[in-house]
């Protein structure tokens, strides 16, 4: 089976069955789940293990991304019944996230109808939800639909940080500004901001930091990654847990720096394929029959008193 990625013009192809929207759900992620006792991070065991359901109480938060609502291309013809199917899969958890973060692109072409459509579809979730900015997200003349809608409380370009259950959040954009290279930027602004925010926040305090694109570096051919991350990054050094969440590229890749880790989410609307093993603007990946489930689902991680870093379990719908 082939999945494509999409292109900056809206297709249209053959209405699929339920059957086949159901597969397409098994193959999205649902985002990624985070379960917050004390403060600082151990590995909690798959969904459905005696470990997993083992706990009881704590804070637990959800990661979704990418929901492109009015992207319809090849198979993705249903991405609402793909986000409705990730929303159910998140309520019927056995720990019910206490919010949720949404890391970008809501929707493909930043229209008020596909906001409309994804508020409706997160919202039956039931919990408070913060979210950043996708560069699909920005789309619209002057920028002005993401910002009016989710951006009321933020500076800049949607940028803004709040403290829950002992840790603190940073919601950064860089989905705005491109270099020379054509690499994302957070620009200088937003980084002397992001500096002045963490100046007060104690070493011991768990950093959790959410945008689109990733903070580092994944593959600049196709823009997945900030160009001036590296001018942000060193603010962060001092603390003793620090994870960035990110979206944009559709798929789990992760990365340990001492006591940083980098996480990407899937998408809930189609996957895209590994780094460099496509042409850019319309990468083509191969599923293999029967298999579709294993590329992607949802990923698990929680935070205990003690003293091992962050790590998160991946699981597959499939």
């Amino acid at each position: 089976m082939r999945t494509t990625r999409p292109e900056t013009t809206e297709t249209e192809g053959a209405p699929l069955d339920r059957r086949s929207v159901m597969e397409c759900a098994a193959w999205i992620g649902t985002g990624l789940l985070w379960t917050v006792v004390g403060g600082v991070p151990r590995t909690l065991g798959l969904i459905g293990t005696a470990e997993a359901d083992s706990v009881q109480g704590g804070f637990t938060f959800l990661q979704m991304s990418d929901n492109h609502i009015g992207f319809k291309a090849g198979p993705y013809q249903d991405v609402p019944g793909t986000l409705q199917a990730a929303i159910g899969t998140a309520r019927a958890l056995p720990h019910r996230p206490s919010m949720m973060l949404h890391t970008g692109d809501i929707s493909h072409f930043a229209k008020e109808e596909q906001f409309d459509t994804a508020d409706a579809i997160n919202a039956t979730l039931g919990v408070d939800i913060h979210h950043v900015p996708g560069e699909h997200d920005m789309l619209d003349p002057g920028r002005k639909l993401y910002l009016a809608r989710y951006g009321k409380k933020t500076k800049g370009d949607g940028w803004y940080s709040f403290d829950d259950h002992g840790v603190h959040f940073i919601g950064l954009s860089n989905v705005t500004h491109n270099g020379p290279d054509g690499q994302w930027l957070l620009g200088a602004d937003q980084i002397a901001w992001l500096a002045d925010d963490l100046r007060a926040v104690r070493n011991s305090t768990p950093i959790v930091v959410f945008a689109h694109v990733p903070l580092w570096t994944i593959y600049a051919k196709w823009g997945w990654g900030t160009g001036d991350a590296s001018a942000a990054l060193p603010l962060f050094r001092r603390f003793g847990s620090v994870t960035f969440l990110n979206g944009h590229i559709h798929q789990i890749v992760q990365k340990v720096e001492g006591a940083i880790v980098y996480h990407t989410a899937r998408s809930t609307a189609f996957p895209q394929p590994a780094p460099g093993t496509a042409a850019h603007g319309g990468p083509v990946m191969t599923i293999p029959a029967g298999d579709v489930g294993g590329y992607l689902g949802i990923t698990t991680a929680t935070l205990y008193r003690t003293t091992t870093r962050l790590a998160v379990t991946d699981i597959t719908l499939g």
